[in-house]
């Protein structure tokens, strides 16, 4: 089975919002399994905005399956879990920029190794017909 690349991305975006001085949130499907944040913050519609700033968690962990980390919520201690499929979106909360992936992603829907359709519209093109830069 393939890997997701949503974990790639939620790393990668979390990089380019701190590189830039943003301040980096996640907007995580709460009610999805496996989901462990403190329940009376997240919204009628099920979902919680996260702030993973470096000075508002600690022992954050970005990893392919789960992101940990710890946090204080109106000063109490929470540890929390998320499994990478629900992540809806990471961004910077400054400008808005990011990435937003959309539904939330669960194991059965990690692409399999089986092979990706080519669509008839495609078309191989010959090395030969490619312009010669750098030969």
């Amino acid at each position: 089975m393939a890997t997701s690349r949503r974990p790639y991305l939620i790393r990668a975006i979390y990089d380019w919002v701190l590189d830039n001085g943003y301040t980096p949130y996640l907007l995580v499907a709460a009610n999805q399994p496996n989901v462990e944040v403190p329940t009376q913050y997240v919204g009628d519609d099920g979902k919680i905005v996260m702030n993973l700033s470096p000075t508002a968690v600690r022992g954050l962990e970005l990893g392919n399956e789960l992101i940990r980390f710890e946090a204080r919520f109106s000063g109490t201690p929470f540890a929390v879990f998320i499994p990478t499929g629900a992540v809806l979106a990471v961004y910077a909360k400054e400008t808005g920029e990011g990435m937003l992936f959309g539904d939330p992603e669960s194991d059965e829907e990690v692409p399999t190794d089986q092979p990706v359709p080519i669509r008839p519209s495609w078309r191989v093109v010959k090395p030969a017909a490619l312009p010669a830069i750098g030969r």
